[in-house]
């Protein structure tokens, strides 16, 4: 006799199946329409991938969309200009990003307090006085125009890292309420997401600092690891023209940065000695261990810093690599390889987004471990 109570269980088990598989089908066709709206703006004024330029640099312009920009460009006909904000030896100058026309090769000039700038690979150069237009030598790096330094544009990277900062307020504050009422039930809702990734980092913490000192250090380990978890969920959206926080170097040297203070900050005098006289060792090795322990100090961080930054940039250049196949090849045919291999890295990517969070989270754990560590081994 078949099992009535058990249908209602199996038709929602097929449902969550057909949400689940709906969702990944529209997550591949949007970031189609994605990749494909960063083309060249011929071949999408044509419609044709047979007029596509012979020329087409798949290497560049994954990398080009691997880079920070001053605008979030959906399509050729949907971009959002950010604000430019400089500081010059004249003073503060402000215009929206719109003003370049989207040219990134220096080609258009803009007039701002009898100032002139332009935009070269996502940089913004000051044009030397009375020049009129950009001058490149053979490495296509300008010889008249000086790239301004003094730089605080809301980029596209420094808008996800205000979205991720409230995104990480609403989520948090949503839990906090939850856990404020008497009642003793089961968290559900935003509550039942959060709690079991904070046990779990909790548990990270205390497997790599040694006794209660792990309380002490959780609040910046959950932070962090809810920073890049967020920021890397954010860069896989088409609909946000897939922000590369993570995959920009400066990010990942900033966190990695907050890492090495902390350890040197709380470090106890076990963790120097191990640096300065590593027991059970001779002393006459002591001018070859100390240098190479003392390097190993910046290491550390630089592996923290590199290893999340290659990652999350890999993932997004390959992706875009594998649509430009399509237009290397001029043949619309190819989207059958490009395309379901394309959405096969971007599943894959969803998983490298917890990942590296957690790697990053466990890693950092540790290296504040050892230096807080009062312990002899």
């Amino acid at each position: 006799m078949p099992n009535f109570r058990a249908l209602p269980l199996i038709e929602m088990r097929s449902t969550r199946l057909y949400k689940g598989l709906l969702f990944i089908f529209v997550l591949g066709l949007s970031f189609v329409a994605s990749s494909s709206d960063h083309n060249d703006e011929e071949s999408a004024e044509s419609g044709h991938l047979e007029e596509k330029s012979a020329d087409f640099d798949a290497a560049s312009h994954a990398v080009h969309h691997a880079m920070d920009a001053h605008e979030f460009h959906f399509s050729d006909n949907f971009v959002i200009p950010l604000p430019v904000i400089l500081w010059t030896e004249k003073g503060l100058v402000t215009f929206m990003s719109s003003a370049f026309h989207h040219d990134d090769e220096g080609k258009t000039i803009v007039e701002k307090n009898g100032m002139s700038f332009a935009k070269i690979h996502e940089k913004i150069y000051l044009l030397d006085d009375g020049a009129e237009h950009v001058n490149f030598d053979a490495q296509h790096h300008p010889t008249n125009a000086a790239q301004v330094l003094t730089d605080f544009s809301l980029t596209k990277n420094v808008v996800t890292m205000f979205l991720v900062a409230f995104l990480m307020l609403i989520v948090f504050l949503k839990s906090a309420k939850f856990y404020k009422k008497d009642k003793q039930e089961a968290p559900r809702g935003v509550a039942g997401w959060t709690e079991p990734i904070i046990l779990f980092i909790k548990e990270v913490a205390q497997d790599n600092i040694a006794g209660d000192k792990y309380k002490k250090f959780l609040p910046y380990l959950l932070t962090v690891f809810f920073f890049i978890l967020f920021g890397n969920l954010l860069g896989l959206l088409p609909i946000l023209a897939n922000p590369n926080m993570t995959g920009s170097i400066s990010i990942t040297l900033l966190l990695a940065m907050f890492t090495f203070i902390i350890q040197l900050v709380y470090s106890k005098k076990n963790f120097w000695g191990h640096v300065f006289a590593p027991p059970g060792v001779p002393v006459v090795l002591y001018p070859i261990l100390i240098p190479i322990e003392i390097a190993g100090l910046f290491i550390k961080p630089a592996a923290l810093m590199i290893r999340l930054f290659a990652n999350i940039t890999a993932g997004h250049i390959i992706v875009v690599s594998l649509i430009s196949i399509i237009f290397i090849n001029k043949s619309a045919a190819w989207a059958g390889l490009s395309v379901p291999m394309a959405l096969f890295i971007s599943l894959l990517e969803l998983l490298v987004a917890f990942l590296q969070a957690y790697i990053f989270v466990m890693l950092s754990a540790l290296f504040i471990g050892s230096a807080v560590d009062t312990s002899h081994h």
